[in-house]
């Protein structure tokens, strides 16, 4: 009645539905975990310089350069089920867009980065051998450090300077340093920032900086 293909795909799909199932279970466990993030975040240092931002760049232009500090709790993210946490700061800003009859256009530009992993995947940091032995052995049966998530910079260089396609950026008013982050887990979906509450899950408390304004363009000292 039945020859050997339709046997293998009974059992192909048969384990299939059980991993998608165990899968989603997996998945579902994150809503269980309490979610509680916290970040202060403000700017320390703003200068405007007129230059190539690039080293590809073609032609100058005003570039801004934020120096930040930042302290972050987002410990709460990690369960046995985080891969790893991306965490990226940005600058925000509206400008005028004549496009659009002079209405206001929401800017948004990253000016530093970070990936913070669990300790299940510190293998894929890039890390030699001897400390990823130490890292392997410090972390086998034990939860995850309640230290990982946590961030303490100060007057921190940002790794990306702030363009505009205008190619100008000097007197902008308005600033605002804006702390994201984003969840990525073994099994289930990527999640960022919530705007909102969501059961267990809280939205990031503070996070955002008071509002400065971009300088003029520094000038260069003659000689």
């Amino acid at each position: 009645m039945y020859n050997s293909l339709t046997r293998i795909q009974n059992v192909f799909g048969f384990f299939t539905t059980v991993a998608f199932v165990v899968g989603a279970i997996i998945a579902a466990t994150d809503f269980t975990a309490p979610r509680t993030p916290s970040a202060t975040i403000k700017a320390t240092n703003v200068q405007v310089v007129k230059g190539r931002p690039h080293y590809y760049s073609s032609k100058k232009e005003e570039y801004a350069v934020i120096k930040f500090s930042l302290d972050a709790d987002l410990s709460s993210l990690f369960t046995w089920n985080t891969k790893q946490l991306f965490v990226y700061v940005t600058a925000d800003w509206t400008t005028a867009d004549a496009r659009t009859g002079g209405a206001n256009q929401t800017n948004a530009a990253v000016i530093w980065d970070t990936i913070i992993t669990s300790p299940s995947s510190d293998h894929l940091a890039n890390i030699g051998p001897a400390t990823l032995k130490k890292l392997r052995k410090s972390a086998a049966g034990k939860p995850v450090d309640p230290n990982r998530g946590k961030l303490s910079l100060k007057n921190q260089r940002p790794k990306y300077q702030i363009t505009h396609p205008t190619g100008k950026v000097a007197n902008t008013d308005d600033v605002t340093l804006r702390v994201h982050y984003n969840v990525q887990p073994w099994v289930g979906m990527l999640t960022w920032n919530q705007d909102f509450d969501f059961a267990l899950w809280k939205k990031m408390a503070r996070g955002v900086s008071k509002a400065f304004q971009l300088p003029a363009v520094k000038a260069k000292s003659g000689k």
